[in-house]
């Protein structure tokens, strides 16, 4: 029999070992703020200046309350120090080291998500760590997508609002044309830029959505689709708002498109996506099975300790290693910090040739919101022409430093925005002095108007013509050499209605033939 100056003792002792635990996760998290600042700093500022991402402030209050909200259920099971939490802190510390040496912080930002992940299963026991897992996955959806993800992603949705928007618009039969992501209504030209891509939309709804399916007294397969659904609801909802817009324009003027009406829009088009999200809802909930023909999962029990015996399933051993482990990686980080990327000596394009052999070239001043966009730190935009007369247009961006978020555009994600559709790509080898160059042949075309444009990647002395292959050896680069200057080499011709593609052919490979030796000046080559 337990008496009672025993049940007081054994309080005592619970409510002891919870402070020293709530003091360990204190200090765990003191020290990952200091070893993680750069990368928190930036989750930060693309929470307050990216509105895509302005919903970020919030997970991190929602993942809280939805663990509070199982604090009965976790109050039954004592917790229980799990070594398998430490070894997924330890890959997520890994996984930061690489992030740091490489110079990509949204590969932090995920191990800083990781490593919480392994410090709660750690201090909690799995057990505990079943009940709260969900909510703790919420934490990825404030880590904002790679820089190339979402310019690719932020293109195609382009494309695809502006051409369900133009069948909003002919639906309500007004004559309209569309070229790229450009909306021709004849009197006024509407352009989708990069705000209007739906994505403002997309990320908070589908945060929203994993909450409603966490919510939803349902089926596993019903949760999905209610998370799934948030993707086509933004696209078609983002379409509808373009091509009402349309219509207003056409019937109202151009300011229909402008100030407070166009930022009411945006606002009531998310209202609307969250009411067809929740009619959604009621719809599943009438299709079997019914929340209360659904199993429930009984909840572990609670492991009581025997009357005099010290409860040794302890979290503060793997709490402590943890932390001891965050303050190695933090004095690893200060001395990386220390070491300052590789910048490469280099001509700059200022002083590129005008006059080379028979060419002879005009160059070109980009426009400013194009130049801010594309953020190089050098480039070259010129028509040249020999004695055909036409022209062979030049373009080369380069970047002495892709770190952390900066990167190169890929034409095939620039060039469907511009109106052109493209007709065929394909890779083609080009000997030049001797070295084959492989690059991309892409023919693109405008009504009837054709181009050949071809491009590469030219990365650190590599010649690349594959985006996803540039990524990898960006990140690998990094991580060895300390280096990650790069550049992009394209060139178009027109082919005009009184030539074969042939004569275009051999007009543009004798041009890249006669720059490519020229350029290894201007783009280091090792």
């Amino acid at each position: 029999m337990t008496t009672a100056p025993d049940l007081t003792l054994k309080k005592f002792s619970e409510n002891q070992a919870s402070y020293i635990r709530w003091a360990i996760y204190l200090t765990l998290f003191v020290i990952i703020y200091f070893v993680f600042r750069d990368a928190i700093d930036v989750l930060i500022y693309n929470w307050n200046e990216k509105e895509e991402y302005s919903h970020g402030w919030l997970i991190p209050l929602v993942t809280a309350y939805l663990i509070w909200q199982e604090k009965d259920h976790l109050e039954r099971i004592k917790p229980q120090g799990s070594w398998l939490g430490v070894c997924v802190a330890v890959f997520a510390l890994i996984l930061f080291l690489l992030g740091e040496l490489s110079t990509l912080y949204v590969i932090e930002q995920y191990a800083l998500v990781i490593l919480i992940f392994g410090i709660v299963l750690a201090m909690e026991g799995s057990d505990r760590f079943r009940l709260i897992w969900i909510p703790l996955v919420m934490l990825f959806f404030t880590i904002p997508l790679p820089t190339f993800l979402y310019r690719s992603l932020s293109s195609e949705l382009q494309l695809i609002s502006s051409s369900l928007g133009v069948g909003i618009i002919r639906l309500c039969d007004i004559s309209v044309n569309l070229q790229g992501n450009v909306i021709d209504l004849g009197t006024y030209q509407l352009q989708v830029v990069e705000a209007c891509n739906g994505l403002r939309y997309l990320f908070p709804l589908m945060s929203l959505a994993f909450i409603c399916a966490y919510f939803f007294k349902g089926a596993f397969w019903k949760r999905v689709i209610i998370f799934l659904s948030s993707i086509p609801i933004t696209i078609l909802m983002n379409s509808f708002r373009i091509g009402m817009i349309g219509v207003l324009v056409e019937y109202w003027g151009i300011e229909m498109a402008n100030g407070f009406l166009h930022d009411f829009e945006g606002w009531a088009i998310f209202m609307l996506c969250l009411g067809v999200l929740i009619l959604e809802m009621w719809l599943l909930a009438k299709i079997p099975p019914y929340p209360e023909k659904l199993v429930t999962t009984e909840l572990p029990k609670t492991h009581d300790s025997e009357p005099g015996k010290t409860d040794n399933n302890i979290s503060w051993p793997q709490g402590l290693l943890i932390g001891a482990l965050l303050v190695v990686c933090g004095t690893t980080v200060a001395s990386i910090d220390n070491r300052s990327e590789i910048i490469p000596h280099r001509k700059y394009f200022l002083d590129f040739p005008v006059s080379i052999n028979d060419w002879e070239g005009k160059k070109q001043v980009m426009e400013k919101k194009y130049r801010d966009a594309l953020q190089f730190d050098d480039y070259v935009m010129a028509d040249y022409r020999n004695a055909s007369k036409l022209p062979v247009n030049l373009y080369v961006a380069y970047y002495e430093s892709q770190r952390k978020g900066t990167s190169i555009h890929s034409p095939r994600s620039c060039i469907p925005g511009g109106g052109w559709k493209i007709q065929s790509v394909s890779t083609e080898s080009i000997n030049v002095e001797g070295q084959d160059i492989r690059s991309n042949r892409v023919i693109i075309e405008k009504g009837r108007i054709r181009q050949l444009v071809y491009y590469w990647f030219d990365q650190r002395g590599r010649n690349l013509t594959n985006e996803y292959i540039v990524k990898w050896y960006l990140f690998w680069d990094a991580l060895t050499r300390n280096r990650s200057d790069g550049a992009l080499i394209r060139y178009t011709t027109i082919v005009t209605e009184n030539e074969s593609l042939e004569t275009a052919e051999i007009r543009i490979k004798g041009f890249i033939k006669t720059t490519t030796p020229i350029l290894r000046d201007y783009i280091p080559q090792s």
